[in-house]
């Protein structure tokens, strides 16, 4: 039996996931934006062992959420499926950064930092990621037109490059990307074609299953099946510069010798 914390999961992919890993005998903590979604998230699953409650897009509520994760004890795996949609315009943070880099790229980050390493974390990326561009010196969109479709891309570029930067710095812990594909979700709109039980199944096996396929790291998931990778997510130069921008962001540095010893 596992203990598995999964970000962004008062529905969506991350409910369907905390479902599956209940029914598969594992025990699950659930994360939602505020109080009243968390209640909602109580009654959808209430086999679920807790649900921690916090707003990501702000780096102050971030901290809070790893204080009450780590409150609970260690965590055998950590899924951050937590993300937002490019629909809207740029909307800023009180931080002052772009919404959707800070609840699809910062949160992850700084929770990795934060939350007593897992065995296993799992980052929802996108296939949207193939088009993204790893160049920071605008990551917050203030000086270019607003592109959502693109910063969105971006963002699940980022996913990917963390995950990998994770597992090349972290040994110990097992850490892979995936996508759900493009799934029926509120963020995937209605008529999205993609089978969006097997995102929620691929989440879930990544993060608890002993099958050689997914005892992996440093590797990027469709439905279980590992899948080409843009390449920027490979090169340690923009996995660097990446955990060196969140540091900046952030004021935490991801801890590298404390995790190997």
């Amino acid at each position: 039996m596992s203990r598995v914390f999964i970000t962004g999961s008062s529905d969506g992919l991350g409910l369907m996931a905390g479902k599956l890993l209940i029914e598969w005998g594992h025990r699950v903590t659930l994360h939602a934006r505020n109080e009243e979604r968390a209640a909602d998230t109580h009654r959808a699953l209430p086999q679920a062992e807790a649900v921690v409650i916090g707003d990501v897009s702000s780096i102050a509520a971030m901290r809070r959420v790893a204080e009450q994760v780590n409150a609970l004890g260690r965590y055998d795996a950590v899924i951050h499926n937590v993300g937002v949609g490019s629909r809207a315009g740029r909307v800023e943070t009180e931080e002052g950064l772009s919404q959707l880099f800070a609840v699809n790229i910062l949160a992850p980050y700084l929770l990795t930092a934060l939350i007593t390493p897992p065995g296993r974390l799992v980052y929802l990326s996108s296939g949207m990621h193939m088009s993204g561009d790893a160049r920071l010196d605008d990551a917050q969109w203030i000086r270019r037109r607003w592109n959502g479709s693109q910063a969105y891309s971006d963002s699940k570029l980022f996913d990917v490059i963390l995950a990998f930067a994770v597992a090349r710095l972290w040994p110990r812990v097992k850490s892979n990307a995936m996508t759900p594909g493009w799934v029926a979700t509120k963020m995937g709109g209605a008529g999205a074609p993609d089978n969006l039980s097997l995102g929620a199944t691929t989440q879930a096996w990544l993060a608890v299953s002993d099958d050689a396929e997914a005892a992996v790291t440093g590797r990027y998931f469709h439905h279980q099946q590992r899948q080409r990778v843009n390449p920027a997510a490979e090169r340690t130069d923009l996995q660097d510069r990446l955990l060196d921008y969140c540091t900046e962001l952030t004021g935490v540095a991801l801890p590298v010798s404390e995790v190997n010893e």
